[in-house]
Formats: structure tokens, sequence, C-alpha cells
């Protein structure tokens, strides 16, 4: 993979940067244990898709970091409730590796549907 530094920073523009690999690394392990906790709690998931976002802290002497970052899991399961599919993305969030092993907080913000 090539990567570049963000524009503003006289990288090359529609490269992946570093930041990039961080929101897409949280957020690819967060999907994988969305799949395995789904099938631990016995849901019918009928599509998932999760979006990620960052938010950047700056600090006095231009150093950042990534305070937050918020994912966006769109889920939509057959016969079940809103609270245990919320449940299951509390525990896909737990066992993520990755999600557990930064220092930026992580929130999970859903849309989740349930269908017949």
């Amino acid at each position: 993979m090539e990567f570049s530094a963000p524009p503003a920073l006289y990288g090359h523009p529609d490269m992946m940067t570093p930041e990039d690999a961080y929101l897409m690394a949280i957020n690819a392990c967060f999907h994988m244990m969305v799949l395995w906790a789904a099938k631990r709690f016995k849901l019918e998931l009928v599509s998932l898709e999760c979006t990620a976002e960052g938010e950047v802290e700056e600090h006095i002497d231009k150093t950042s970091w990534f305070k937050k970052v918020v994912l966006h899991p769109r889920i939509k399961v057959r016969v079940s409730s809103e609270g245990i599919v919320k449940r299951m993305l509390e525990m896909a969030k737990k066992y993520s590796t990755i999600a557990e092993s930064v220092k930026s907080e992580i929130a999970i913000e859903p849309e989740i549907e349930i269908v017949k």
C-alpha cells in the first residue's frame, strides 16, 4: 500500500493517509466482530454497513491525536429487538482487539432496522 501525508501537510491528494488507515483498522475489526457477535446472539443479519469518522484534537504545540472515533453501523436484522442488537454491538466492540487497544474514545451510533 502506498501512503502519503494529508495534503495540508504537503502530501499527495487522493492517496491513503496513516489517519485513513487508523480509522479503517478500527472500523474493519469492529465490522468483523459484529459478524461474529451476531452469530453468538443468533441474530439473522440481513445487511450491515459501517462507516467511521474521527474527531482530531490539536494541541497548542501543533501535535494532534484522535480524541474520538465514532462508528456508524447501519444494521438490518430479522425478527429481533433493538435492545438485543445494541447489546450485540457493545459485545462486538468489547471483543474488537483494535478498538480496545487504542486510546481514542470509541463511540457507536447505530442505525438499526428490524424486519419481519
